[in-house]
């Protein structure tokens, strides 16, 4: 009998040491319990999901195709699904919403005919509270976002660094011992890395190079290790710096209104306050906020306008609504901003596809009486930096990355050109197919480019590279045309002859620190 005891015990330890386990922090809008079947399915199935230490015990039931939760424990009403198609798929996951603590146990996957009851696979979810954060000031070159799990794990372990308070966003990927950036957004091209020798340490933290405040937010850190499904959230936020100047201004004026300084100059100066935002974006990206907020009363007739060091107008808005008809023609519809913005006070501005460097300045008046009287005024410097791609000396070919949004008309014209000196037509995309007429000769027979491009928004040329590479090293240029309209542009700067490899020999693509050359301004191409 004591025998047949512990058996008992150790059957039990046993299973719950076969499960999965997956991680989750507790607020995260939902978690997949996985569950993928590959015996036969017998005729009228019924998939359960149960939980064997909750009356009643079901979680979830998909009886023949249909949702069937009479029986389903009140805890999880409205909060579980799955498929529709999952016998045929056989895929059983199940998505739980809005995990809690409580949630936290192990679940079963099985499936029946009615007679036999065969357990697919025991799911151990964890849900956790213990997300970590991260501040750090802008002045810093670099920020860590801690992730640490257990050492000495699997060869075949796979890291996953994504955002989690934006759409869809992958930041940075290690997988089968090496980095794979493939799919990495452009805002993050050369700008993350992770420590060596990781899978022995345990030690999956992200290191973020140059970070500005669009860094803020939520990253999720996501190990797959076997098969388990281990998640960790990090909280970052980077905070602007109160300049030194401003501080010794500040304390200058609290003397000027202690010895009764008249309200005018105080209104004066007040204006050196106003910070000089400085955004900086890579090449290629489909947008750029640039920052304008204020704490100030504003007249409902007041008129906000944006424009560049050109004196062209890139914004207007007048009562509370935009004025299209008063822009430059180079900014018509690549111009938002958020409704009800006087009352809000955020008068920022989101810009479509920047091309070049200026500076833009958001001014505030209100008329009365014929007489203008400025309230407000801030200016935004903008930079936009070449993609640095850097090319292993050896190696055939290299991507010079570009990806935008899909669905670009088909009509649109792709041309690839190398600016330096004198700028050469390096791949012609149009009427739907390549065109090698238009080429230069240096470049006949090495160049290629993806199929769909146009609807996939995938804009990446590959370039066989030849040797000596520095014969390719220079800048290149990618833009996206119907007509005579500018719908997209990427600069990309070739490096060639780098004699530092990584481990697998992959081409390493990263945004440089510093700009190859200087930048142009942001004007009509």
């Amino acid at each position: 009998m004591k025998m047949f005891v512990v058996f008992v015990i150790l059957l039990h330890v046993s299973q719950h040491a076969l499960a999965v386990v997956v991680e989750v922090n507790e607020g995260e809008m939902s978690v997949l319990l996985p569950c993928q079947f590959s015996g036969f399915i017998p005729e009228d199935p019924t998939v359960m999901w149960t939980r064997s230490d909750l009356q009643p015990k079901s979680v979830h039931l998909q009886r023949e195709g249909r949702d069937d939760l009479r029986e389903q424990n009140q805890r999880y009403s409205g909060r579980t699904s799955m498929r529709p198609d999952a016998l045929d798929s056989s895929d059983f996951s199940l998505t739980l919403r809005k995990p809690t603590k409580t949630d936290s146990g192990t679940y079963t996957c099985s499936i029946t005919g009615g007679r036999k009851e065969l357990r697919v696979t025991d799911i151990q979810l964890q849900v956790k509270d213990d997300q970590q954060e991260v501040t750090m000031w802008k002045t810093s070159d670099s920020v860590i976002l801690p992730c640490k799990t257990k050492s000495d794990l699997p060869e075949d372990t796979t890291v996953e660094w994504t955002r989690a308070d934006r759409e869809p966003m992958v930041v940075h990927v290690y997988s089968s011992r090496s980095d794979h950036l493939k799919n990495q957004d452009d805002l993050y091209c050369g700008r993350t890395n992770m420590n060596e020798d990781l899978l022995r340490t345990g030690d999956l933290s992200l290191t973020l190079k140059y970070p500005t405040e669009r860094d803020s937010g939520e990253y999720i850190c996501t190990i797959y290790r076997d098969k388990d499904i281990l998640r960790q959230k990090v909280v970052l936020q980077v905070k602007e710096p109160f300049p030194s100047w401003a501080t010794v201004l500040l304390v200058l004026l609290g003397l000027l209104v202690l010895i009764g300084i008249s309200g005018g100059l105080i209104y004066y100066f007040r204006h050196y306050f106003m910070s000089v935002y400085k955004v900086k974006v890579d090449s290629g990206l489909e947008s750029v906020l640039l920052p304008c907020k204020a704490r100030v009363w504003l007249p409902k007739h007041a008129k906000v306008e944006w424009k560049d060091k050109y004196n062209r107008k890139v914004h207007v808005c007048k009562n509370g609504s935009d004025q299209p008809e008063e822009l430059h023609p180079d900014f018509k519809t690549r111009t938002k901003m958020k409704k009800n913005l006087l009352k809000l006070g955020d008068f920022s501005l989101t810009l479509k596809n920047p091309t070049f460097a200026n500076t833009y300045t958001c001014t505030i008046c209100d008329r009365q009486e014929n007489i203008i009287h400025l309230l407000m005024e801030k200016k935004v410097e903008l930079k936009v930096r070449d993609c640095l791609v850097e090319v292993v000396e050896g190696a055939e070919s290299v991507e010079l990355p570009f990806k935008t949004t899909g669905n670009l008309p088909e009509d649109a014209t792709v041309e690839w050109e190398y600016c330096e000196p004198e700028c050469r037509k390096v791949h012609v995309y149009e009427n739907g197919s390549d065109q090698p007429d238009k080429q230069d000769e240096k470049y006949r027979d090495r160049t290629s480019m993806n199929e769909d491009l146009l609807k996939t928004g995938d804009l990446s040329l590959t370039l066989k590279v030849k040797d000596p590479t520095d014969e390719d090293s220079g800048r290149y240029r990618c833009e996206v045309k119907l007509g005579y309209k500018l719908l997209r542009r990427k600069m990309l700067f070739l490096k060639g002859r780098v004699q530092v490899q990584d481990q697998t020999g992959d081409i390493r693509n990263r945004s440089s620190s510093i700009d190859p050359t200087p930048l142009m301004a942001d004007q009509s191409v």
